[in-house]
């Protein structure tokens, strides 16, 4: 597809972030606005990457839509790889809270968390896990009836069951994701798998109803990754939620990942069931109604089956700037990898050297910059 380079609405250290239109030349089965991905043709691994992973994944509601990917020359004769993605007219979900400047309602909680399931039931279910679920990852695209929620940013994402080159007992730890959203099965045994995409989504969940990350803004590095490995803690679940959403958030923090609900099984807790909530008074249930109850216990497993999500259609909306960018208070970027003695036998020594002893950077990651 011929298309056209707009504007910049962000750039990080190895990869920029512009509006892009089509070509006059182009049919009109594409978005009349786009978001273009680009970064140096020879560094182009991870991006080249996450454009593998959403061709095999192919077209879901719950996650952002890929219209293909690119070679340019540009000016100077520099070589730039490209994504063209759909364009989230209202940012990313942290941005969006960030604006607001408060929680989000219950109802709308249950809505994006419903939005979110539904991608990563889609994206479990092609054999993939994504490693990095926050807020920062889920675009907004509104609408008429309300913002729509999609998951975005595959960079990090892998094969289930495909062990890492420096993952493994024999081989080291490696970071993958975002500490403060680690599952501790991944703190402790380099294990990444949907599970921990689950455990993630809790993270984000508490994040909604609070405002704040589900660890607290600034924990200490190496405190914190004992508390997700080694101790029993959780993070604390928020009181203003309904107790059918504190359920949902304990079936999201079983610390044991083959106790953890599944993506598809919380698609059917009752916590999702209502669509919006007013004055205490349910106003309606927007689900098909269940083919079976709510799933009670872990026996239930195989007659959980989520309802099938509806398409919808792409809504340019306003053209607010946006992008897919990362600022979240994480201590470490995304695709840092740290490597740990074989030989380390607890989980202590394994967190200890996995920890920096220098104070984190809350404010950005990857220098990420949002351009409004």
């Amino acid at each position: 597809m011929d298309w056209v380079r707009g504007r910049e609405i962000g750039h990080g250290g190895f990869a920029t972030v512009h509006l892009a239109a089509p070509a006059k030349t182009c049919s009109s089965d594409h978005p009349p606005l786009m978001a273009v991905k680009s970064c140096d043709s020879a560094l182009s691994s991870s991006l080249r990457h996450e454009r593998q992973v959403l061709r095999e994944l192919g077209e879901c509601p719950g996650i952002v839509r890929c219209f293909g990917d690119s070679l340019t020359a540009e000016r100077g004769g520099e070589e730039l790889y490209n994504v063209l993605l759909e364009y989230a007219a209202g940012g990313t979900l942290a941005d969006s809270m960030k604006s607001r400047g408060k929680p989000l309602l219950e109802p709308e909680i249950r809505r994006h968390t419903r939005s979110i399931l539904e991608g990563l039931d889609f994206v479990h279910s092609k054999g993939f896990v994504h490693c990095d679920v926050k807020l920062q990852n889920i675009l907004v695209f509104p609408c008429g009836g309300g913002d729509e929620v999609k998951i975005a940013d595959f960079g990090l994402a892998k094969r289930a069951g495909e062990q890492s080159a420096k993952g493994g007992k024999q081989g080291g730890f490696e970071l993958r994701g975002t500490p403060m959203y680690m599952a501790p099965e991944s703190v402790n045994d380099n294990e990444y798998e949907p599970p921990s995409d689950v455990w993630a989504l809790g993270c984000a969940v508490v994040e909604m109803a609070t405002g704040r990350p589900a660890w607290g803004s600034r924990p200490n590095a190496y405190a914190l990754m004992i508390r997700i490995g080694a101790g029993d803690e959780i993070p604390e679940i928020p009181e203003g939620l309904s107790e059918q959403g504190k359920d949902f958030l304990m079936k999201c923090f079983a610390k044991n990942p083959k106790m953890r609900w599944t993506a598809r099984m919380l698609l059917e807790h009752p916590f999702l069931a209502l669509d919006c909530v007013q004055d205490n008074e349910v106003v309606r249930n927007c689900r098909d109604e269940f083919a079976d109850p709510s799933p009670r216990c872990h026996f239930d497993f195989q007659d959980s089956v989520s309802t099938q999500c509806s398409r919808t259609t792409w809504e340019s909306g306003s053209l607010s700037p946006s992008s897919e960018m990362d600022s979240d208070p994480s201590f470490a970027t995304e695709h840092a990898a740290l490597e740990i003695s074989p030989d380390s036998s607890s989980v202590t020594d394994r967190i200890r050297e996995l920890a920096s002893q220098e104070r984190p950077n809350w404010e950005h990651s990857e220098g990420w910059v949002t351009v409004r």
